[in-house]
C-alpha cells in the first residue's frame, strides 16, 4: 500500500526535513501567527511569514515545524522533539501555546477549521499487523479546542459499508459548522473521499480515487488530488451537483491544498529547479499555476483584513 498511495516518497521528504530540524536545535524563535494578510510557510523545517502582496520576500524565522496551519485565531505546528526523539502537535491560541499533543508517528498534514475550534493532523507510522515489515501506514486525529475532546485516531470511527481492518486515514479538512469533516480513506487498494460526523463518530464514502481533500470556504466544493496515470492531478468536485473536473495544473501534485480565497488555492509541488515551491492556482478551468514562493511547503493564509475566509 505504501507504493500505491505514494507514502514512500512523502516519507522520504519528511524524514529528511526531520533530520535537519532535530540536528539544528530545539525551537527557540517564534513567528507572529496572527498578522493578517500573510502567507505562512515552512522552509527546511522553519516557519516563515510573508505579506500576501509580496509572498517571495524575507526568509524563515526560528520556529521549527514540519507542517503548520492557521485559521480563526488558532494555529497548529507539527514538530519533532529531540529528547526523547518523538513528534508533537503544538496548538496555539493567537501566539500563545494552548496545548501540546504527543503524536504517534511522523507528521504529514495539518489543518485548523475556519472558526479555529478544531485542529487536525496526519502522521505516518509503522507496525500495523496487515503491512509487510518496513511499510508505512497513516493515521489521522482531531482535537476539539472548545470541548477538550481528543479524537486520537479516525480508525475508531465507523465507515458505512466498509468493515475491513486495512484502513488508513489522512488529509482531514473541516466543514464550516465544526460538526464534520472530509478525509481520505484507503482500504483494499482503493482511496475514498469520506465525509465524517464527529458527534456520531461515523463516516460515509463520497467518491473513489480522491486524496488530501481541501474544502472551499463556502463548504460547497472540495479540491483533492486524483490518480491519473502515473501522477496525481488536482481536481475540483462540486458537492451539490457531483460534477468533477481537473484543474489547470497538469504537473504531479502531492500535497493538500489550502484556499487563498473563494476561487484560488495554494499548494506545494516541485518548481523549475526541482525543489518544493508554493504555487497558486485559480479554480477557473483555463487557469495556469503561478509560482509564488520557492523552497517552501505547507502554505496557509492568515486572517484576511477584508474578512474573507481561508480553507
Amino acid at each position: 500500500m505504501r507504493k500505491l498511495f505514494g507514502v514512500a516518497a512523502i516519507v522520504a521528504v519528511v524524514v529528511a526535513t526531520v533530520a535537519y530540524v532535530v540536528v539544528s536545535a530545539e525551537p527557540s524563535g517564534t513567528v507572529d501567527l496572527a498578522v493578517p494578510d500573510s502567507l505562512l510557510y515552512v522552509d527546511n523545517g522553519r516557519v516563515g511569514r510573508a505579506p500576501l502582496g509580496d509572498p517571495g520576500v524575507g526568509g524563515p524565522g526560528g520556529m521549527s515545524c514540519l507542517r503548520v496551519f492557521a485559521a480563526g485565531g488558532a494555529a497548529v505546528c507539527l514538530r519533532a522533539v529531540a529528547v526523547p526523539p518523538s513528534f508533537e502537535a503544538v496548538v496555539y491560541a493567537g501566539n500563545d501555546v494552548e496545548k501540546t499533543i504527543p503524536l504517534d508517528g511522523t507528521p504529514s498534514r495539518a489543518r485548523v477549521s475556519p472558526s479555529g475550534r478544531l485542529v487536525g493532523w496526519t502522521v505516518f507510522r509503522e507496525g500495523d499487523s496487515y503491512l509487510p515489515a518496513g511499510y508505512f501506514s497513516t493515521t489521522a486525529g482531531i482535537y476539539d479546542r472548545a470541548s477538550g475532546t481528543l479524537y486520537g485516531s479516525m480508525e475508531d470511527f465507523t465507515v458505512q459499508g466498509i468493515d475491513s481492518h486495512d484502513r488508513n486515514f489522512w488529509g482531514i479538512t473541516f466543514t464550516p459548522d465544526d460538526k464534520g469533516f472530509y478525509a481520505t480513506l484507503a482500504t483494499g487498494g482503493t482511496t475514498w473521499l469520506v465525509k465524517g460526523d464527529l458527534a456520531s463518530r461515523t463516516m460515509v464514502p463520497v467518491r473513489e480515487n480522491a486524496e488530501c481533500p481541501s474544502l472551499s470556504p463556502d463548504g460547497g466544493r472540495v479540491v483533492y488530488k486524483k490518480r491519473v496515470g502515473d501522477r496525481w492531478r488536482l481536481h475540483l468536485l462540486d458537492l451539490g451537483t457531483g460534477q468533477e473536473r481537473p484543474l489547470g495544473d497538469t504537473a504531479d501534485v502531492d500535497d493538500q491544498a489550502a484556499w487563498l480565497d473563494d476561487r484560488t488555492i495554494l499548494y506545494s509541488r516541485p518548481g523549475p529547479d526541482g525543489h518544493p515551491a508554493i504555487h497558486s492556482l485559480s479554480t477557473d478551468p483555463s487557469a495556469t499555476p503561478r509560482l509564488i514562493r520557492a523552497n517552501a511547503t505547507s502554505p496557509v493564509v492568515t486572517v484576511r483584513s477584508d474578512h474573507s475566509t481561508e480553507g
